[in-house]
């Protein structure tokens, strides 16, 4: 039997009091504790998953203890930074990984919501100063596709239909950012799931995030790439990282998903059209051409 069918068979309330056991745990040890060195930021839909799971094989690369995506800074921040470093390995453990490669540790975690939530990159870049960001970014006709079958598998849409969510969106995200600004304490529902149009424009995101941290700390992969030339691409945030190719890496797909019905010839039409120019944009991050527009 496969470890993760028998994570899967673990009760849900057996996992919430385990993880909710070593948190508490971590809290209490939070001083000895990494802080992130790299923080995987989206986009969501974009392989966010598959690529957090090829950088925790690196040995110099260290996962958090409990699950990969922590949300501190979008919508946990209110809890505090103790409450963070918890979620990290302690820096005795990185000192013996130190020890055993050469290598100077990375901590790192994987949420994609810090790329949309308008206060998350300033909160991660006064908190985690000199914190690198690497951002997947796919074809955003079929992010936002994916996005909202993603949502409605799991129970946060109640529109069937992803024609008519596309048409409820701007409404229900009027205001919110404003809000989100705001309000630092407030929490919206329909920004965190039913962004479906608005999260393909990546520069739209890309370019405050690097005002915050700086441009040079960021790093912009192109998922088709990376799943049609893995190594390629994980070669490239190795370099980022100033990590050597150490040890064997498995490259997987993780989280895909079907979709329930196609997608109208019209509305692609229109959503395609629609991004062009974020897409003649974003080339400049990528260096190049997406690999949807060739």
């Amino acid at each position: 039997m496969s470890e993760r069918t028998l994570r899967e068979r673990v009760p849900t309330s057996v996992k919430a009091v385990v993880g909710h056991s070593t948190r508490t745990f971590g809290r209490l040890t939070s001083s000895s504790r990494i802080l992130p060195g790299l923080l995987v930021c989206g986009g969501q839909r974009c392989g966010t998953t598959s690529l957090y799971r090829a950088l925790a094989q690196h040995p110099a690369i260290l996962k958090p203890v409990c699950h990969k995506g922590v949300h501190y800074f979008d919508t946990a921040y209110g809890r505090g930074l103790p409450w963070y470093r918890a979620h990290f390995p302690t820096k005795a453990a990185a000192r013996r990984i130190a020890e055993h490669t050469g290598l100077a540790p990375i901590g790192f975690e994987s949420s994609p919501y810090y790329l949309y939530h308008p206060l998350a990159a300033e909160r991660f870049a006064r908190d985690l100063p000199g914190v690198k960001v690497i951002v997947l970014v796919r074809d955003p006709v079929e992010r936002a596709w994916s996005h909202h079958a993603h949502e409605t598998a799991r129970g946060f849409e109640d529109i069937a239909d992803f024609e008519a969510a596309v048409g409820a969106e701007d409404e229900r995200l009027d205001g919110e950012e404003r809000r989100l600004r705001a309000e630092p304490e407030h929490y919206s529902f329909s920004h965190q799931h039913h962004a479906y149009v608005a999260r393909g424009r990546y520069t739209d995101y890309l370019e405050p995030l690097a005002e915050a941290v700086g441009r040079d700390r960021i790093l912009v992969l192109d998922s088709g790439e990376f799943f049609t030339r893995p190594e390629d691409a994980f070669e490239r945030a190795l370099r980022f990282l100033g990590l050597p190719w150490l040890g064997e890496f498995a490259f997987a797909r993780h989280n895909a998903r079907g979709r329930p019905s196609p997608m109208s010839p019209a509305l692609r039409a229109r959503l395609t059209e629609h991004y062009e120019p974020y897409d003649a944009r974003l080339a400049d991050w990528l260096g190049g051409t997406p690999s949807w527009r060739r």
